[in-house]
């Protein structure tokens, strides 16, 4: 089917969405067809792009935008209130959606609703395009491919961040803690609904916190490890018996008590209506980092690997976690999907199994590293 754009970018007005229509103009190759679509087209005029109306609460509008594209990115969030209706319209036009969520809810929701439309039509339906959860997702990959084919493997992941949130990220964060029912709900969905592998084995672990690599580990509630499961259900490659631990790593003890104890009091005051509403004014959708700030950002993941007798430590890092680099993964993830020759795939997938080694080496590209720190036999 003839398409008028290759990549249609939507929420370019929104923070992040404005750093990563930056990002594709620096950095799209010539006579990529790229626009840039929205409520306010005014507010989008400076991109200098064509821009297109798109209203997430306008269901014809979301049809129209995916039926003139390749592949839609969004930044237009909290996705459990805002992203199902362009997922639905992607869904059914067969057109590659991908997007920024941390939101298990809805990540569970659009596999239930759509996935096997999708499948039908050979959409691409990819989440967590950003620092959730690339990084995780393509580092483990990473990780896997260094360690004996056919047996069991363990990867345990390592994070440690230095940054700040934005406002629409804040609100996302806030939203998903109020809602641990609907998660839970849709969480049992999904598990009704998804195949799993047959003859092997894929999971997430939750860990808990110990001494490791100098640091202490400490289990981080995040999607990241559900993201790093589904591509191991979806991959042979990750052995008969998979295992992944996620953690933040932590030099001091007050300051692991510190962190568990201030996530507790986020998590509980997101259940009490004026106490959510109160930490939802503290940062307002559009609000940000400046760029001195996001210039002293960094961040590296640290996963150490083991099966077959062989052990593989290797980190992936990066510069400002939230917000440049974000831009840059969603960036180069658009682009990897409009114009690589890529795994054949359709349906809800992720990046490691659409994009894998493709989406790696742009990255690697644009400035982030992917390295093999030590190995070792035992």
């Amino acid at each position: 089917m003839s398409r008028s754009y290759d990549i249609v970018l939507l929420g370019a007005s929104g923070f992040t969405g404005a750093l990563t229509a930056e990002y594709l103009a620096k950095n799209a190759p010539a006579g990529l067809r790229w626009a840039v679509a929205g409520r306010n087209k005014q507010k989008l005029e400076r991109f200098g792009k064509d821009v297109l109306y798109a209203d997430v609460t306008d269901p014809a509008s979301l049809r129209e935008l995916a039926e003139s594209t390749k592949v839609v990115a969004t930044t237009v969030g909290p996705y459990i209130q805002h992203g199902e209706p362009l997922v639905a319209a992607c869904a059914e036009a067969g057109t590659d959606y991908l997007d920024l969520t941390g939101e298990p809810e809805f990540l569970d929701r659009m596999y239930v609703r759509y996935h096997e439309r999708a499948t039908q039509t050979g959409a691409r339906i990819i989440h967590a395009c950003g620092f959730d959860s690339i990084p995780y997702d393509l580092g483990v990959q990473y990780t896997v491919e260094q360690l004996p084919e056919n047996v069991p493997i363990q990867v345990d992941g390592l994070l440690r961040a230095g940054g700040r949130p934005s406002g629409g990220t804040f609100h996302t964060a806030i939203t998903a803690f109020s809602r641990p029912k609907q998660n839970l709900e849709a969480h049992r969905a999904r598990r009704t609904a998804e195949p799993r592998p047959e003859g092997r084995k894929a999971r997430a672990v939750a860990g808990r916190i110990h001494r490791r690599q100098g640091f202490w580990a400490v289990p981080l509630p995040t999607i990241d490890p559900q993201i790093v499961g589904y591509s191991a259900r979806l991959l042979d490659r990750y052995g008969p018996d998979f295992r992944y631990g996620h953690y933040a790593a932590l030099r001091r003890l007050p300051t692991v008590a510190a962190g568990v104890g201030g996530m507790g009091l986020l998590i509980a005051g997101a259940q009490i209506p004026p106490v959510r509403k109160a930490l939802l004014n503290r940062l307002q959708p559009g609000d940000g980092p400046s760029a001195e700030q996001r210039a002293r950002s960094w961040f590296n993941v640290r996963f150490i690997g083991r099966g077959g007798g062989k052990q593989v430590i290797t980190e992936v890092a990066g510069r400002d976690p939230g917000y440049d680099e974000t831009a840059k993964m969603l960036g180069e993830s658009a682009l990897c999907l409009a114009l690589d020759d890529l795994p054949r795939t359709a349906g809800q997938t992720t990046t490691a199994a659409a994009m894998g080694a493709a989406l790696r080496e742009r990255l690697v590209k644009a400035g982030m590293t992917f390295a093999t720190l030590d190995v070792d036999y035992y």
